[in-house]
Formats: structure tokens, sequence, C-alpha cells
């Protein structure tokens, strides 16, 4: 690894001390508001732990063969009720109870997980020398800004590109 490599971590104090005012308060802030929603304090911290554990659970085997079986057990019940719009009632509304409320845990997991991922790109971003850490807060964007944010970057990407196939003297292929 030579004197160019780009990759090259900043100093953590100085990268700190660049880090604009908001990053540095907040992590100044995580432990204390990590350690308020772990321990369960306030229905918000109630809501997030039931909805990760109900999510982490749903998405076990176990809890989809045991759906399979409810839906198996209500179908082979269906000569024993007449095949009746009582029996169909049941499973439709069931189903539509499930389906509404698993939206909003579903949500609610992803929401956080898409957060930690974008606290962790932007911990990334703004530690790596050469980066632009305005690239930290993207997803801060309007719509607009994000596509010609993403038409500098996909040109950029291109010139790259082209410049190593220069210097290798063979074209390489491109990420579809």
């Amino acid at each position: 690894m030579g004197g160019t490599d780009m990759t090259k971590r900043r100093n953590p104090k100085a990268a700190a001390s660049k880090a604009p005012a908001a990053i540095r308060a907040a992590d100044r802030g995580v432990s204390a508001a990590g350690s308020a929603s772990s321990n369960g304090n306030g229905a918000g911290a109630m809501f997030s732990q039931f909805a990760t554990r109900t999510a982490q659970l749903a998405g076990k085997p176990l809890v989809f063969l045991i759906a399979v079986g409810v839906v198996l057990a209500w179908a082979i019940s269906g000569p024993f009720f007449g095949f009746s719009d009582t029996w169909q009632l049941v499973i439709n509304t069931s189903t539509t109870i499930i389906t509404f409320l698993m939206v909003f845990l579903i949500q609610n997991t992803q929401n956080r997980d898409t957060l930690a991922l974008q606290l962790k790109l932007a911990e990334l971003i703004i530690a790596m020398d050469g980066a632009k850490n305005k690239i930290a807060t993207a997803e801060d964007l309007c719509e607009e800004d994000l596509e010609r944010l993403h038409e500098t970057y996909r040109k950029r990407a291109e010139e790259t590109l082209g410049h190593l196939e220069r210097k290798r003297g063979h074209p390489l292929k491109k990420a579809s």
C-alpha cells in the first residue's frame, strides 16, 4: 500500500473536529439515547422492542410452517362447514387483520434499520480521506437534487472506467 492509498483513515480526533456540530452532538447523545430506549422507557421504546421482536419471529421458518398449517387446517375444515360464507370469512378476516398489523410492525423495523444503515454509511464517509462529507446526508436531499447527484456520480464512474480502460489497454465490463 503506497502513499496514494485512497482508503487511508483520517485521524479520529481530526475527523471529529471537522465533523459538523450536529454529528458531534449526536456522538455525545448516542449512549444516553441508546440506554433510554434499551431499558424500555416510553411507549415508543416499548413499541420499537415489540416491533423488532415480532418482525424477527415472523421471519422464522417455524412461524411460516405454523401459518401453512393454519391455512391447511382451514382448507381441510371446508367440507365440515359446507364451504360456507362464514368459513371463507374466517380466513379472509384473519389474514387481513394480520397483514394490516404486520405492515406497521415491519415498516417500523425497516425505518430503524434504514436509519442505522444511513448513520453507519455517514460515519464511514466522514471518516474517509477524500470523501465528500455532504454525501453523508444525501438522504435529506429533494428528489431533483438526488437525481442531479446521481447523474454526476454516474458520469464520474464512466470517466473512471474510461481511464482504467485506457490504462489497461482493453475494455472493462460495465456494471449493469
